[in-house]
């Protein structure tokens, strides 16, 4: 019986590829050698790149459309903490072997329906060998008016310290995957969609502009993200970790074994926005709520001095693990 289609370079491209780039007129639906982009008057281009690897952000049998969301929402996230809109994207698909119709058809599929979803089309890229490993490289490119990027190193001493949506779900996904730790069937479901699927804030970040002094998307760890904020002001940072705002499932987990909370604070991938804003914004945060679509949590404060501070709920400064996530 003979096996699956196996697609050539060209047939991938001009099947599922080129049809993804038709809401873009100068990405010439994939038929030249460059794209064309022009902002509008008025605004600035905004470019970010993030590569996923299989085995080191994702695993073959997280399917093919899922694989292929995830690789363009973590730079879409990237998009949103600067405040940027989303306009276009070029990939890097390398493969380990040519890919069936069924696996390629879905993976461009996943793409699709998050270009829908978020208003971006494919500009361009390539497509390579890539041996033993699925590779997902994508740069978005995004647009904000001149000016207006956020960006990580503009916080003040005595702005607040503030974070979009729950944290640690990602983390408590990859606990229960790697590590055996159980959890009800209900919560696993919800911390694999939350790791697997993120949320770019992409209306949140374009919201914030000219309301917060700094900002960047947590994808490390929310200690290690808040430390790359305060380094970059010259500041030290106290989270009050009391104050972190968690899912239910999360927050019932933590409950029952209090110990979690430390992982969850430093394990990363949750792409919610962190950012640095005078405390006034306080009064501000049900419209931003509301008109975004997330909650946005207060959770700590920028002083004078170094370093990141995890304060617990009694006053003493809470043992979390050092760092968080590095590639090397």
């Amino acid at each position: 019986m003979p096996g699956p289609e196996r697609l050539g370079e060209f047939a991938l491209i001009a099947r599922h590829l080129a049809p993804l780039s038709l809401g873009l007129p100068g990405a010439f639906n994939l038929t030249d050698d460059a794209a064309l982009i022009s902002p509008p008057p008025g605004f600035d281009l905004v470019l970010t790149t993030d590569a996923m690897i299989e085995g080191v952000h994702f695993l073959a049998s997280d399917g093919p459309g899922n694989i292929a969301r995830k690789a363009l929402r973590v730079n879409l996230s990237d998009l949103a903490a600067k405040g940027a809109k989303p306009y276009c994207y070029q990939m890097v698909l390398g493969l380990p072997q040519a890919p069936d119709e069924a696996w390629m058809a879905a993976f461009a599929a996943g793409l699709a329906a998050d270009q829908a979803e978020y208003g971006i089309s494919l500009s361009g890229g390539d497509t390579v060998r890539q041996p033993e490993r699925i590779l997902v490289s994508i740069t978005a490119i995004g647009l904000v008016p001149k000016g207006c990027m956020l960006r990580r190193n503009g916080a003040q001493a005595g702005d607040a310290l503030y974070v979009s949506g729950s944290i640690g779900d990602a983390a408590l996904a990859l606990r229960a995957r790697l590590h055996g730790q159980a959890f009800p069937a209900a919560a696993l479901a919800y911390f694999g969609t939350r790791l697997d699927l993120p949320s770019p804030r992409v209306n949140l970040g374009q919201r914030l502009q000219g309301r917060v002094h700094a900002a960047l998307d947590v994808s490390d760890g929310l200690v290690q993200d808040a430390g790359h904020l305060a380094h970059g002001a010259g500041l030290a940072v106290r989270i009050d970790a009391a104050r972190v705002p968690l899912s239910a499932p999360a927050a019932e987990c933590v409950a029952r074994q209090p110990d979690l909370l430390a992982g969850m604070l430093t394990g990363g991938d949750d792409y919610e926005i962190l950012f640095a804003a005078p405390p006034e914004l306080d009064a501000a945060l049900p419209d931003l709520a509301n008109s975004s679509g997330v909650a946005i949590t207060r959770i700590g404060t920028f002083l004078p001095g170094s370093g990141v501070q995890v304060m617990a709920a009694d006053g003493n400064r809470l043992d979390v693990p050092a760092g968080g996530f590095q590639h090397f």
